[in-house]
């Protein structure tokens, strides 16, 4: 079974959540229960998203949909590149 997935602006909001929790002298693991993830998650989260605000967040999104738009640009070309070269050989 297949649990729900968290937006990115929502994991920053908790690994926020869970600095704060920690900051008024709560364990990690009391505060990541707080919250509703497992440990695993939380360490995962924070590898990923830890010390990023809103606006990073928005700009990595953004320049990781750029990237997969130039990505399918390039291999869209890499291919027509290939044909042609396989057509002009065929006429030589």
């Amino acid at each position: 079974m297949a649990g729900k997935r968290d937006k990115p602006e929502d994991i920053v909001l908790k690994l926020r959540q869970v600095e704060v929790l920690q900051g008024q002298g709560m364990t990690i693991g009391d505060a990541v229960r707080q919250i509703g993830v497992t440990q695993q998650t939380y360490y995962r989260w924070r590898r990923e998203y830890g010390g990023m605000s809103r606006d990073q967040l928005k700009r990595l999104k953004e320049l990781e949909q750029e990237n997969a738009r130039l990505r399918r640009a390039v291999s869209d070309l890499t291919l027509d590149k290939m044909i042609l070269t396989e057509a002009a050989r065929g006429n030589f």
